[in-house]
């Protein structure tokens, strides 16, 4: 059940009636001019009364002076100096998000010198695409903010004007100056690249360093997290790349892996893809490898799963009949096992692994290997209805090695029997139910 996040308490402003409101009137008739040059009273009640609902929203620690500034301009009237105001104290906690993100790391990523004076320097405009780059305001944020920016050019007290706005129009520019730039106190730190490359290529991870840079790429934003992850995979892949930082790699992706987005997913697919197109085998099967190691192998296509699982079968089956197999098997029995939970089988080699998976478990005629059985019954219990169909005919089959098998060597058929006491019989399909109760008589 989630838990529900109470609402924080909206100000309680003072009423303007009795205060403001009677002021203006006696101001502007001083002053010989007609009330009307001002905000009408109607607006800015209607804003002062909406004004507590947006003030909510904002972190009571950027509740500053330009904050108090706006809320006086509003009970005003003059909302063309409130948006200027809150215009200003958007732009600063903007500049306050990157230099949290960090300059030397903004640096990096613009390929550029980028230090304080830079950031200060720096206009409204070029200042909303940084975010947006660094992923401090998303697309949504950018494009009104950018609106707002235009607003506050033409429409407010920083600039002669082109008009007037009124309270809807000054409390729509409010809403959005809180909600994409002053609403979200907290600002993502980001990752110094080339310390965390150093590290990926240094020594093997201790607990502990692993640890800092998973947390550290957790508190990073989406789209550095996708480009530094994007770097682990081109490190593993790469030929010359020494095996601790390849494991190093692994470890940061296995923690990370749950967090993955779709733009971060497709981009490593789309990097695999490119190792295949120019023909690079080797960084195209240690790409095939990462995907396997991570348990990714589902977002690869169907021939690419055909050629993991195929090579997968092939060397378990070579252990099997090779020399000293009750020994070699556990091994490439468990990394199959692995494979299988990633996903569903390709039907292209679906056959070619029942029939080695089965024909293994039952052993030959001189035994079983019983430190992979635990491993090949765990993927006997996960067969599919199709699956079970397949073992069940490839049993009846004389030609095939599984029914040659259980045909000549009593000891395989009493084993079979006891495999097929694995499949629930509620799976069993139909087209095979008589077999499999006569392989159980």
């Amino acid at each position: 059940m989630t838990a529900i996040v109470p609402r924080a308490p909206e100000p309680q402003l003072p009423a303007l009636a009795e205060t403001m409101l009677p002021a203006l009137a006696a101001l502007t008739t001083a002053l010989g001019i007609p009330r009307t040059v001002l905000a009408s009273d109607e607006e800015i009640q209607y804003a002062w009364r909406d004004l507590p609902r947006e003030l909510r929203e904002i972190p009571p620690a950027l509740r500053d002076q330009l904050i108090a500034r706006m809320c006086v301009a509003v009970s005003t009237g003059l909302f063309d100096g409130a948006m200027n105001y809150i215009w200003n104290a958007a732009i600063l906690q903007l500049r306050t998000k990157v230099r949290n993100f960090g300059l030397p790391i903004v640096a990096q990523i613009l390929q550029a010198d980028f230090e304080e004076k830079h950031l200060v320097e720096l206009q409204d405009s070029r200042l909303l695409e940084l975010c947006l780059k660094l992923n401090l305001v998303n697309e949504d944020g950018h494009f009104f903010l950018d609106q707002c920016r235009d607003v506050r050019n033409n429409f407010s007290a920083a600039h002669p004007t082109l008009g007037t706005v009124n309270d809807r129009e000054f409390t729509t520019f409010l809403n959005r100056c809180v909600r994409y730039a002053l609403g979200n106190a907290s600002s993502p730190k980001g990752v110094e690249i080339s310390a965390f490359i150093s590290a990926i290529k240094g020594l093997r991870f201790t607990a502990n360093q692993g640890g800092i840079w998973v947390q550290r790429l957790s508190e990073t934003h989406d789209s550095q997290r996708q480009m530094l992850i994007g770097m682990v995979h081109g490190i593993y892949c790469d030929p010359n790349a020494s095996e601790p930082s390849r494991l190093n790699g692994l470890d940061i992706c296995n923690a990370l892996k749950g967090s993955f987005t779709a733009a971060l997913r497709y981009d490593l697919v789309n990097k695999h893809s490119d190792y295949a197109a120019k023909g690079d085998e080797p960084r195209h099967s240690a790409s095939l490898q990462f995907f396997e190691k991570l348990g990714l192998l589902t977002l690869l296509n169907e021939s690419e799963q055909h050629a993991v699982f195929h090579r997968a079968i092939e060397r378990l089956w070579n252990a099997h009949n090779g020399m000293n197999n009750f020994y070699n098997e556990p091994a490439f029995a468990e990394r199959l096992l692995e494979l299988s939970r990633q996903g569903a089988v390709p039907e292209t080699v679906q056959e070619q692994f029942v029939q080695v998976v089965v024909c293994c478990n039952v052993g030959n005629g001189y035994g079983v290997s019983w430190a992979a059985a635990t491993s090949y019954e765990q993927i006997i219990r996960s067969f599919s209805p199709r699956e079970i169909a397949t073992m069940i005919r490839l049993a009846a089959t004389a030609e095939t090695t599984l029914g040659r098998r259980c045909a000549s060597l009593p000891s395989c058929r009493e084993r079979f029997k006891q495999t097929l006491a694995l499949i629930d019989p509620a799976s069993v399909p139909s087209g095979v139910k008589a077999q499999y109760d006569h392989f159980l008589k």
